[in-house]
């Protein structure tokens, strides 16, 4: 039997409202896996839209190519002062806008990860692997963001130095804290290298994320 076109309609009306529902409640039981996926998957004001983490990954890699660079040819201040500025780019653009980076920057990209981990822990539907490695990775991201700080006041004095001499061990410790960033340091000598705080890098972060995305089942 034909339904009336007013009922026809309100039927249409009806299963239109239960299937918007539906997708609204699938997204809202997804909310913490959403704020994961900006972290590795894709983010919207990235390059090429890449997730925070690689991000990170990709401007820290630059920085610590570079180091390495400037503290080739230590006799050359000229020289170390060019990858010392290359460096200063990967880490924040903001402060030196050319360079070799991507212009997205280590610090930024750091920060959005802490940022985005810690409000994945703060959703209603967040499991306790989400609350328990959020930690984990927020602490090793915020670890990373401190180093950061550590080397724009490092690299501002040896932009600063008026020699050679002046310049060189500053920049072989900048070599050494640029590695720092993805791999973290044994701050209380222990032989490892945990997520805690003043350990852990962005290594640390990919870790544990990866974790965390297996126990969600991603």
């Amino acid at each position: 039997m034909t339904l009336p076109i007013k009922h026809s309609i309100a039927t249409a009306l009806l299963i239109f409202v239960i299937i918007l529902g539906g997708f609204a409640s699938a997204a809202r039981a997804n909310m913490a896996q959403d704020q994961m996926d900006h972290i590795t998957e894709s983010w919207t004001d990235t390059p090429e839209q890449k997730g925070l983490l690689p991000m990170a990954i990709a401007e820290a890699e630059i920085a610590i190519l570079h180091a390495r660079v400037a503290a080739n040819q230590t006799g050359d201040l000229g020289w170390m002062q060019k990858h010392t500025r290359h460096v200063m780019h990967a880490l924040d653009p903001e402060t030196i806008n050319d360079g070799p980076g991507y212009g997205y920057g280590v610090l930024r990209a750091a920060t959005g990860v802490a940022k985005h981990i810690t409000i994945a822990a703060q959703q209603d539907d967040a499991s306790e692997n989400v609350k328990t490695r959020a930690v984990h990775v927020a602490t090793s991201a915020n670890n990373t963001v401190a180093r950061v700080a550590e080397l724009k006041g490092l690299i501002t004095r040896i932009m600063a130095a008026d020699s050679a001499e002046v310049a060189a061990p500053m920049v072989v410790q900048m070599e050494a804290l640029t590695h720092q960033l993805l791999d973290g340091f044994d701050a209380n000598g222990d032989g490892e290298i945990t997520w805690e705080t003043g350990e852990g890098g962005l290594s640390e972060c990919a870790k544990h994320m990866a974790i965390m995305r297996a126990g969600e089942g991603l």
